[in-house]
């Protein structure tokens, strides 16, 4: 099954992220060329990279169709209008482009024209001013229950090659909640089985994390890496853990197909596939007691915030709770439950005072 899937033996950001060749100096475009290399040179992740040359890309077509070819030729009223043009562009699927992908695009264009005027090469900003869109504070769209987790986990036929190293995967992503840009670039010696953790190099951000993993993962990895990887990784070995069966590096998105293609398998239409897998973990954590500080560790999140939606998912929990505390909970109340000291209370009401006045301050 695998094999049917696209892979890619090189990284996406290699040689050449605009995917176009370079311009005359002095346009959009040639600009562009610089402004990426800077990128690079600073350090900036590969994906990040990409990030803002497609966005850019999409920019520079809408300007060609314009004619607009030169920085100095874009004023804040057309690229207001670029921005009407992002809210009612329609897809291929007749979709509007979620506000996340239009908020990202013209973040990209403020960043691009702020670096052009700080080179010298215009005299004002005319992204500067420019109103971004509002985002929405989401909920993940879904999570798999246990049940659903473990029919996924399934479907790999651990007999082939492909599917012992599939199956292998799917359980780190389970465990851990990697990112599948961090799972696609772990290296063979990251696993630490002594230790059971997984030391992810430059995560989002750039940033090293070490988290822990499961036994069950453990095991899985220690198999595939002793009776599958060295069959695959016969010719160059760059030391990638999860590689094809011709020793070549996989790309995130090759393993968004795949865990898609066994979600399918396992007759489960919740929409995502990578990313479902980390929502999973996060709820299934907290729904087990985790302190949420802990999950934002293993998440790699640099705000808690970012993590907290999790624990609105997570509701199991909270209602267990709210139906042994809550007088009106049951129809029939009961007289059990967990003692709660009068310094606990006292401290909860002076929360809830302060919470009423900062409610009626805002």
């Amino acid at each position: 099954m695998a094999g049917t899937l696209q892979r890619k033996r090189h990284r996406p950001t290699d040689g050449n992220p605009l995917g176009v060749r370079p311009a005359a100096a002095g346009t959009l475009l040639g600009f562009a060329w610089e402004y990426l290399e800077e990128q690079r040179v600073l350090q900036r992740t590969p994906a990040a990279v990409l990030h803002k040359a497609k966005s850019l890309k999409v920019f520079f077509r809408w300007a060609d169709e314009r004619g607009l070819s030169r920085p100095q030729e874009v004023t804040r009223p057309m690229l207001e209008r670029y921005q009407r043009h992002l809210f009612y562009f329609r897809k291929g699927n007749g979709k509007p482009l979620s506000v996340r992908t239009q908020h990202a695009h013209l973040c990209v264009l403020r960043l691009y024209f702020r670096w052009l005027m700080r080179g010298g090469h215009l005299d004002a900003n005319p992204a500067s001013e420019l109103l971004l869109p509002r985002l929405p504070r989401r909920l993940p769209v879904a999570v798999l229950s246990a049940e659903e987790a473990e029919a996924v986990l399934a479907q790999p036929d651990v007999a082939k090659p492909d599917g012992l190293r599939d199956r292998a995967m799917l359980e780190l992503l389970y465990s851990t909640g990697l990112r599948r840009s961090e799972l696609s670039s772990l290296k063979l010696f990251d696993v630490d089985a002594s230790r059971g953790t997984v030391w992810v190099r430059l995560g989002k951000g750039r940033k090293d994390r070490v988290v822990p993993v499961g036994e069950r993962a453990l095991a899985w990895v220690q198999k595939y890496v002793d009776e599958v990887r060295p069959k695959f990784a016969l010719a160059r070995d760059d030391g990638f853990l999860f590689i094809g069966d011709a020793g070549e590096y996989l790309v995130p998105d090759y393993f968004s197909q795949l865990v898609r293609h066994y979600l399918e398998a396992a007759g489960i239409e919740k929409p995502g596939s990578c990313h479902l897998f980390r929502h999973t973990m996060a709820t299934a954590m907290l729904d087990g007691g985790a302190d949420v500080r802990f999950v934002q560790e293993m998440l790699g999140h640099v705000s808690l915030a970012t993590t907290q939606i999790y624990t609105h998912v997570s509701i199991e929990k909270l209602k267990a709770v709210h139906a042994a505390t809550h007088p009106a909970a049951r129809l029939v109340r009961s007289t059990a439950g967990t003692a709660t000291s009068d310094a606990e209370k006292l401290a909860l009401l002076e929360q809830l005072e302060t919470d009423a006045g900062d409610e009626l301050e805002s």
